[in-house]
């Protein structure tokens, strides 16, 4: 669930791409077209937006290419144009992925971008449908990275042992996705803030900028979220999960009336507990580029 930072905004902008080839246990655990999912989504991530290799939109994106990013139209032209602009504006761009996470037809990338050296750029989670082989739709979340945090951990970096950036293979995806369903289901959903004592373990490595670390902090921010806003609610539009990383794909809203937040949690699971937490935030914006909203 995403913590205090909740209330900041994102800047806007497309996803940038890997410059390093995926790692081979990136491709370990699940079935062989979810691996194939996944390693194509990478490899066409790195050679679009690192290489400039608009090749790749024709031999992997299909036709009706449909598009959640609010800056930018369906279609293959849109795409073609956004990288172009992009790396014009920003020759020095370089984003690393830190995850890689399949589910099915679905595959997450969370990356960090960043398209002027010396900047810390930008936290994104793009997340891409496969269908027949090739790219049909994309959603994505963004966020700015700040210069400090309230756990003075960075947004990205894994901190719970083994300190595997890549889902660990031998962890049970079902399992991860029981308990990390339970936590996220019965504090957003049930509002009972002692989900954490029971499915999550401390010190709890928080990476929302806002956040301390620890069980604590994070009852505390639920319960005076709750008491502030009686028309809170949280939409789970999709989630994405594979070994010991499970993502919550969500619209949060504090009232009926609000335009509210576009959020992607990410869980870590280890020996049956939430041991770490990822999240980017971006407000929905009242216009869009294209009538698909951002969910």
């Amino acid at each position: 669930m995403a913590a205090a930072g909740v209330l900041s905004g994102g800047a806007v902008t497309a996803a940038a791409a890997s410059p390093q080839p995926v790692p081979a246990t990136w491709a370990d655990g699940g079935n062989r077209q979810t691996a194939a999912n996944k390693a194509m989504v990478v490899h066409f991530y790195d050679q679009l937006f690192n290489h400039g290799n608009l090749a790749v939109i024709d031999r992997y994106v299909r036709p009706d290419y449909i598009q959640h990013n609010p800056n930018s139209p369906d279609g293959l032209d849109a795409l073609c144009h956004f990288v172009t602009g992009l790396r014009a504006a920003h020759p020095d761009l370089h984003v690393t992925i830190e995850r890689a996470i399949a589910d099915g037809n679905l595959v997450m990338l969370h990356s960090n971008s960043v398209t002027d050296p010396g900047t810390k750029g930008q936290a994104i989670v793009d997340i891409f449908r496969i269908q027949d082989g090739k790219i049909a739709e994309h959603w994505d979340v963004i966020e700015q990275v700040p210069d400090t945090t309230a756990s003075g951990n960075d947004m990205l970096s894994t901190l719970s042992t083994p300190r595997l950036r890549w889902p660990d293979p031998r962890v049970s995806t079902s399992a991860s996705k029981r308990v990390a369903s339970a936590l996220f289901h019965g504090v957003t959903a049930g509002r009972d803030v002692t989900a954490f004592d029971r499915y999550a373990s401390d010190p709890y490595y928080q990476h929302n900028p806002q956040s301390p670390n620890g069980i604590a902090a994070a009852k505390a921010f639920f319960a005076s979220t709750f008491a502030a806003n009686p028309g809170f609610s949280v939409s789970v539009k999709r989630v994405i999960a594979e070994g010991d990383y499970v993502a919550f794909h969500s619209h949060y809203k504090f009232a009926a009336d609000d335009p509210g937040f576009a959020i992607l949690d990410l869980y870590r699971v280890r020996d049956g507990k939430v041991v770490e937490h990822w999240d980017v935030i971006q407000p929905v914006p009242e216009k869009s580029a294209n009538d698909n909203t951002m969910f």
